[in-house]
């Protein structure tokens, strides 16, 4: 007779023989050099980096005693490429190939640092040699993120040697489904992918609905424009996906498992599908996961790019090889979903949190955030910020935590304007709102909501009526077209603001914009058409004086929109360098060389160049629609 207690003594015999401790034991006590692998530090040179580390440690008697590890993203993108030597923890930023012989000799051969590399506080221009020093990385609070940067994401082994699977061991040899729902209900997890609905309720009432075959699918069609967060969790530890995966299948009785993700994530579909392989050749997937009873797989299917197929309906429908359209609920997935059979579907995010809370306890995580709002969330820092990139914070952290203390501020001379939230469905929100906690429900009061993750930071230079033009082309772009209020509504939304962006809008534009807002929010299908008029209403609540302005004075505060502005020379601060005359890609700039420039205002295109490319501050902008005429005068 078997017993409870050898079924749970085969599972963790199935995990030990997963674990090739000797690729990892080899390495113990080894100087590393992790290099970042993500999409952003690639794109700025990477390859070429990993290239001369591997030569030039060769070169220098060092490749037996140096382990060089291509990690997934460190999160400090626009610090990229990055390169971190442990166990010293010395992070060197921007980092070049002829830079390398120089890191080598001062950092490993040596005791020093190569200064020209290290990253400097952008306030006082001091290094920081050590990570865990940088006030990016010291804001936040990593737990999704926690092996980002420390293993190798084609490595299983790296990821069962800092306690990989060891979750999903543990379920298992307790062999108690609804515990595990009990665990995350009680953790307080939220679904990370944009409306906040309580995981554990999700997986209950799927592990309740009746069916022969039950499925589990993994949203990481990231469509918001400025979002990475799914991306960088794919590429730099898609195995904690993966487990997240498993025990929720296990959790509601899944058989079969889904990641659809969008195509245009090659280095996270590579990776995913690596890391697939390497859990079945280990026994984590397939027909007796860990030596258990219980069998489950995981596949992939790549999306082509519709930000519709985010909407979880509509992602379904893609799976099933149908076009992308969301379709009525009830019934819902949990009910009837792929194929008609229940399943439960959760983001990228979601999955990777569970090993952390079955692992450190639902209280740990409960322990962190406010009210409904539990655990960490990741945010993708993008726009006019000092320090952009991944942070990872603790829900209840204010938007000011975030953009000032983790982002550093603003650029130079600049100044915060808003903060735009939750992707083209989210809001934009003003300075007088840098205190507002990050919570679902007063994110969601304020017009904005948290989404799955983005965070876009505008300064004054940014016209807020052209931002919402921005987002509502976006989603209007996207509109799957099967509801009127969506396909039509966003379409005349968008005329609306541009025209006014055109300098033409007229007295009851904003009336009419936020008549057809309500319309939409009503009426449309799904929650992506339902959101879309977000943008437009935070920004008619929170900057309707920049939407009258367009209007009444036809004016521009911001000098942005086009048809509103005019560009001039000030004669008093113009030296004469010609380098505007230069560099204008329509030649209308004229003047004598050390004598003040003019602009041809009809032959202007407005393209900013010559504002960008001078440095005595002489090229200015005027806003307003009689703007022409006063600068000829000028």
């Amino acid at each position: 007779m078997i017993t409870v207690t050898d079924k749970a003594s085969a599972i963790m015999a199935g995990l030990k023989r997963a674990y090739h401790a000797d690729a990892v034991v080899a390495h113990e006590g080894a100087l590393e050099v992790r290099i970042c692998a993500g999409t952003a530090c690639h794109a700025s040179g990477r390859p070429a980096v990993t290239a001369a580390f591997k030569e030039e440690l060769a070169t220098c008697g060092l490749a037996d005693k140096v382990r060089v590890v291509e990690t997934g993203c460190h999160g400090f993108c626009e610090q990229g490429p990055i390169v971190v030597l442990q166990p010293k923890g010395i992070f060197y930023a921007r980092v070049r190939a002829d830079d390398v012989a120089k890191i080598i000799a001062a950092s490993i051969e040596g005791d020093g640092f190569h200064e020209k590399r290290l990253y400097r506080d952008p306030q006082s221009g001091e290094p920081i040699p050590y990570e865990k020093d940088i006030p990016f990385y010291a804001g936040q609070r990593r737990l999704v993120l926690a092996l980002n940067g420390k293993v190798d994401p084609y490595s299983i082994d790296d990821y069962l040697s800092q306690g990989g699977y060891k979750a999903l061991a543990g379920v298992l040899a307790d062999n108690d489904p609804e515990d595990v729902i009990e665990s995350i209900t009680a953790s307080g997890l939220r679904g990370r992918g944009g409306a906040g609905f309580t995981t554990g309720t999700k997986w209950h009432l799927t592990r309740l609905s009746a069916g022969d075959e039950k499925y589990v699918i993994c949203n990481a069609d990231e469509g918001d424009p400025g979002a990475f967060m799914d991306r960088s969790v794919l590429e730099g530890n898609p195995h904690v996906v993966i487990e997240g995966m498993i025990i929720a299948a296990f959790a509601i009785g899944a058989s079969e498992g889904y990641v659809y993700v969008r195509a245009e994530y090659p280095f996270a579909v590579d990776r995913l599908r690596h890391a697939l392989d390497q859990a079945r050749q280990r026994g984590i997937l397939g027909p007796s996961v860990l030596g258990s009873d219980f069998a489950f797989d995981v596949f992939v299917n790549e999306g082509a790019g519709a930000f519709v197929c985010g909407e979880e309906t509509a992602l379904m429908q893609s799976i099933e090889g149908k076009r992308g359209m969301p379709r009525t609920r009830p019934p819902y997935p949990a009910v009837s979903g792929l194929w008609g059979k229940p399943t439960n579907i959760n983001n990228v995010e979601t999955y990777a949190n569970v090993p952390w809370i079955l692992t450190h306890g639902a209280d740990e995580f409960f322990a962190m955030g406010i009210d409904k709002s539990r655990g960490t969330k990741i945010f993708s820092l993008t726009g006019k910020v000092a320090n952009g990139g991944l942070v990872e914070v603790p829900m209840g952290s204010t938007l000011r935590h975030v953009i000032f203390t983790v982002g550093g501020g603003m650029l130079p001379g600049r100044e915060f304007k808003a903060v735009q939230l939750g992707g083209p469905s989210g809001g934009c929100l003003p300075a007088d709102m840098l205190d507002t906690p990050i919570d679902y429900e007063i994110l969601t009061a304020s017009g904005a909501i948290v989404g799955s993750g983005g965070l876009v930071v505008v300064d004054d230079t940014t016209c807020m009526v052209d931002l919402a033009r921005f987002f509502l082309q976006f989603t209007q772009d996207e509109s799957c077209g099967k509801c009127v209020p969506c396909r039509l509504g966003t379409k005349r939304m968008l005329e609306t603001l541009e025209r006014i962006c055109e300098g033409e809008g007229r007295e009851g534009d904003i009336a009419l914009l936020e008549e057809l807002s309500h319309y939409i929010i009503d009426g449309t299908l799904c929650a992506l058409g339902g959101t879309a008029p977000n943008p437009v209403l935070t920004t008619l609540k929170y900057f309707r004086h920049e939407v009258e302005a367009h209007i009444d004075e036809k004016c521009c505060p911001a000098g942005r929109c086009k048809a509103l502005i005019t560009y001039y020379i000030d004669a008093e601060a113009c030296t004469g360098c010609m380098l505007c005359a230069k560099k204008c890609p329509t030649n209308c700039i004229t003047g004598e060389k050390k004598q003040p420039h003019v602009i041809d205002t009809a032959a202007c295109i407005k393209c900013d160049t010559c504002r960008q490319v001078c440095n005595f501050d002489a090229v200015k902008v005027r806003s307003g629609i009689k703007a022409d005429a006063t600068a000829e005068k000028a």
